[in-house]
């Protein structure tokens, strides 16, 4: 008889746990699950479900992560062509989760990857609101790529506000009322939203009184082993660049350090909760299901300077000095020549980090006093 390692059963476990959970939540939907009965249905005890998900909460997002990275995915594009050409695919890609004619009301609920009544908490509803600000940045940067050249950059973060809003409120109509609208249509309309002038600019009304970063020479070593969630590689630290490290209640700051960030260098903007089994997982799970319809339409050159990270164990923040993380957590350090060259903690910090003059120590530039 072959024993199983510690490692191996666990996994074994795990796997067990899902493929009843999904059942189970096909079968019944989230609200009408219990976690006794999914521990039946994996012939396990209740033990064993809790020891290895905390909550019916963190079991379904661990069920739709599964069922979103086991998903199979399309060619990727090879490049970008028009903003309204691209949200047309965009949309279809991203509409392929509406429920089939066949699917029972809980099993189309899972397929949409529904989050009606998981988030039944405020501060659910904020980091979700947080992540959605995330996703539409990364859709915004891939449509920017798409546009020619120009003196003033063009920001598209409203228009791919504006699509994710039709887009997500689609799956919401289909879940309450199943087969109304068409989605090509949709796909359509989506389109021509690229026409809107919707005077779209990138001007805080805060920057100019956001604290200076500290100028330091601090040495750097580098985390390894995290996963670019953009890309699917693993990034290297050691470039010249910017690192944000922002909480799941402060992800809307990733903007800052994408516009802050000095031309041709890198920005990595990390993730951390204090929370990873529900709140990690509602950002993993939103994060990679957009980013599975992104590489099915945009060439991994649209994000080229942008890299995403989840870091579940805080490795990054360990680098950089951080002890203290919540979702609310918002700091940031500048790399130079293998030295950490600035740092920010508190709000702006990206911005305060990435355009300080580590000589000196000056306020960052265009600030005032």
């Amino acid at each position: 008889m072959v024993r199983l390692t510690r490692v191996q059963q666990q996994e074994r476990t795990r796997t067990s746990v899902l493929a009843a959970a999904r059942e189970e939540f096909t079968e019944h939907g989230y609200a009408l699950v219990k976690v006794d009965r999914i521990a039946e249905r994996a012939e396990l005890t209740r033990g064993a479900v809790y020891s290895n998900f905390p909550s019916k909460r963190a079991l379904y997002l661990a069920v739709l992560i599964d069922m979103v990275e086991n998903a199979a995915m399309g060619e990727p594009a090879t490049s970008p062509t028009s903003p309204a050409e691209v949200l047309g695919v965009f949309a279809r890609t991203w509409l392929e989760r509406l429920p089939l004619v066949g699917d029972t009301a809980s099993g189309g609920r899972l397929h949409l990857r529904s989050l009606v009544g998981v988030l039944d908490d405020e501060h659910g509803r904020t980091v979700l609101a947080q992540v959605v600000r995330l996703e539409a940045l990364l859709l915004a940067i891939a449509l920017e790529s798409c546009e020619p050249a120009q003196a003033t950059p063009v920001r598209r973060v409203r228009l791919a506000e504006l699509v994710l809003t039709l887009l997500d409120g689609s799956g919401h109509l289909a879940e309450s009322a199943p087969g109304f609208g068409d989605p090509f249509d949709l796909a359509r309309a989506c389109e021509h939203l690229s026409g809107i002038d919707l005077a779209d600019t990138w001007t805080p009304s805060y920057l100019p009184y956001v604290a200076p970063a500290r100028p330091c020479g601090d040495a750097w070593d580098p985390p390894t082993g995290l996963v670019n969630q953009i890309s699917g590689g693993q990034v290297d630290f050691g470039a010249d660049g910017l690192i944000a490290v922002l909480g799941a209640g402060r992800l809307a700051a990733a903007e800052e350090a994408v516009r802050s960030a000095r031309p041709g260098e890198q920005v990595t903007v990390v993730v951390v909760t204090n929370d990873s089994a529900e709140m990690g997982r509602l950002v993993r799970l939103r994060i990679t299901d957009l980013v599975g319809c992104l590489r099915r339409v945009f060439a991994p050159e649209a994000w080229q300077r942008v890299r995403l990270v989840l870091d579940d164990e805080a490795l990054t923040a360990s680098a950089i000095g951080l002890t203290d993380l919540d979702d609310e957590t918002e700091s940031a350090v500048r790399v130079q020549g293998g030295a950490i060259v600035a740092r920010a903690h508190g709000r702006g910090a990206a911005y305060a980090a990435s355009t300080a003059d580590a000589s000196n120590g000056t306020r960052p530039r265009g600030a005032t006093s």
